[in-house]
């Protein structure tokens, strides 16, 4: 394979158009392989030429530098009833660093109509230090003070500090809702999108350390209240969040969206369930996640177990620490209020599998707050109907009551 990182991304696509998958996954880096298996491209892939029909066309790709030794490189593929685009980061090795499967056609963010920029500044941050270390966006709301502060945590997968998916900006939605309504808000690139870690890397090794980091960088500034920092985690995030105040006792409360509390492999079985339903050309993931799962859930578990054998490509050793994981009975332990939302549209994290946990787990609380909002999906997006991948695609922003009640709950 060509080393050209234009050349490598264009041979990626030829691939994928024919169904080498396990080609495409030996040129993995670490830090993808940890993530992503031939398997779960092969049914990204079947779903999403499952309803834009066969390849047809491969165009002039794009590509970019992120960092030194790392190129972004987009290819876009016409399809016969669409079409989608292929972002790769490839290495100067050629190896893949990064891969998804993006909207044909990405749009340029534009600030919620909620936003108030002319009411902050933002300013470029390092989170951690070492080799380790991630860069970060602070939101800091101009006059006054000492601001609220919150850290904002994206949910999994390498991730940067907007949580980008398409053209929408999540993460990048609230911090400059909240920044416009006097908090400041710290968001930070996951250290899994920077850096590559160890294989056996695991939840608390992606989210803990920076998180801890950032909290304390706020604590320092004379223009953010140290009593009073919270983290706001997005998914996994939310899943995290107790794990971290556990951690830092300095953490003021914690707010969860969309966190999910089922095991996760339960709810990667369940998922691809509900997305074959919508799509048969997803049928052909079921059989394969069920196998993954059940050997995840299984006694034999171990961290020598192959990953290649497990969900999502995770290693033994990080679903291992998954499973001995409760965060309902770690948020139960904490004392600490905490603001739980939950889009009703959500097919990822679901009021019936997730929410009731947490509502279970957290009854006797007077001081914890659950928000249910009726027309949200995963991301807090507004709309109608049973919801599904292609509802990602669209620009859109964050439905801007939740950004109101955070900011409400944050400044009391």
């Amino acid at each position: 394979m060509a080393t050209d990182p234009v050349a490598t991304a264009t041979a990626v696509v030829g691939m994928a158009r024919d169904g080498r998958f396990t080609e495409i996954e030996g040129l993995f880096a670490a830090p993808l392989r940890a993530l992503v298996s031939a398997e779960t491209l092969r049914a990204a892939w079947a779903a999403e030429t499952g309803v834009k029909g066969p390849v047809s066309a491969v165009g002039e790709p794009v590509s970019e530098p992120i960092q030194e030794g790392l190129v972004r490189v987009s290819v876009p593929v016409t399809c016969e009833r669409g079409g989608l685009t292929v972002v790769m980061s490839v290495d100067d090795a050629g190896l893949l660093n990064g891969l998804r499967l993006a909207p044909a056609s990405v749009a340029e963010w534009a600030p919620p109509p909620y936003a108030r920029p002319e009411t902050f500044d933002e300013q470029e941050v390092t989170v951690g230090s070492g080799p380790l270390a991630v860069p970060g966006t602070l939101s800091l709301p101009r006059g006054g003070g000492p601001w609220p502060g919150v850290v904002l945590l994206s949910g999994g997968g390498p991730f940067d500090r907007d949580a980008t998916s398409g053209p929408n900006k999540p993460l990048k939605d609230l911090a400059w809702g909240l920044a416009g309504m006097g908090v400041a808000v710290l968001r930070y690139d996951k250290v899994t999108h920077v850096h590559a870690l160890a294989d056996d890397f695991t939840m608390a090794d992606e989210y803990v350390p920076h998180t801890v980091a950032a909290v304390h960088l706020l604590q320092r500034r004379p223009d953010v209240d140290p009593a009073r920092i919270f983290v706001l985690g997005h998914s996994m995030g939310g899943k995290a969040a107790p794990r971290i105040a556990a951690a830092e006792p300095s953490v003021a409360g914690l707010v969860i969206l969309a966190g999910d509390a089922q095991p996760m492999h339960e709810a990667a079985v369940r998922t691809v369930r509900y997305l074959a339903a919508l799509n048969p050309a997803a049928q052909a993931a079921v059989e394969t996640i069920e196998r993954q799962a059940a050997m995840v859930a299984g006694p034999d578990l171990s961290p020598d177990t192959p990953a290649t054998e497990l969900l999502f490509g995770f290693s033994g050793s990080y679903w291992l620490d998954m499973r001995g994981y409760d965060p309902v009975a770690t948020a139960a332990a904490l004392d600490k209020p905490m603001l739980l939302l939950q889009g009703a549209r959500d097919y990822q994290v679901t009021v019936e599998d997730d929410l009731a946990r947490w509502k279970a787990g957290l009854a006797h609380r007077s001081d914890v707050t659950f928000r249910v909002y009726d027309a949200d999906d995963h991301l807090f997006f507004p709309g109608e109907g049973p919801s599904g991948p292609a509802d990602y695609e669209p620009a859109q922003h964050v439905d801007p009551a939740v950004v109101a009640d955070i900011a409400e709950w944050l400044i009391p």
